[in-house]
């Protein structure tokens, strides 16, 4: 659809393009969904994809330098 970008890569295409690739514009979408569910603004229920965690306790982690 855009002729001057023949004969290059799906890589070089996209950074001429300033586009995201397919993969990161799904994750960005499965974000998003995420959140509106979060918010309560989606169809989707959060509690019926995710099993929310009830544990209280902390877990700490030392680093050693």
């Amino acid at each position: 659809m855009i002729s001057d970008k023949n004969g290059k890569t799906y890589e070089d295409r996209l950074w001429c393009l300033r586009l995201w690739t397919l993969e990161e514009r799904r994750n960005r979408q499965h974000l998003i969904e995420v959140f509106k569910m979060f918010r309560e603004v989606s169809n989707s229920s959060l509690h019926k994809v995710f099993t929310l965690d009830t544990n209280s306790q902390v877990t700490r982690v030392i680093h050693a330098n």
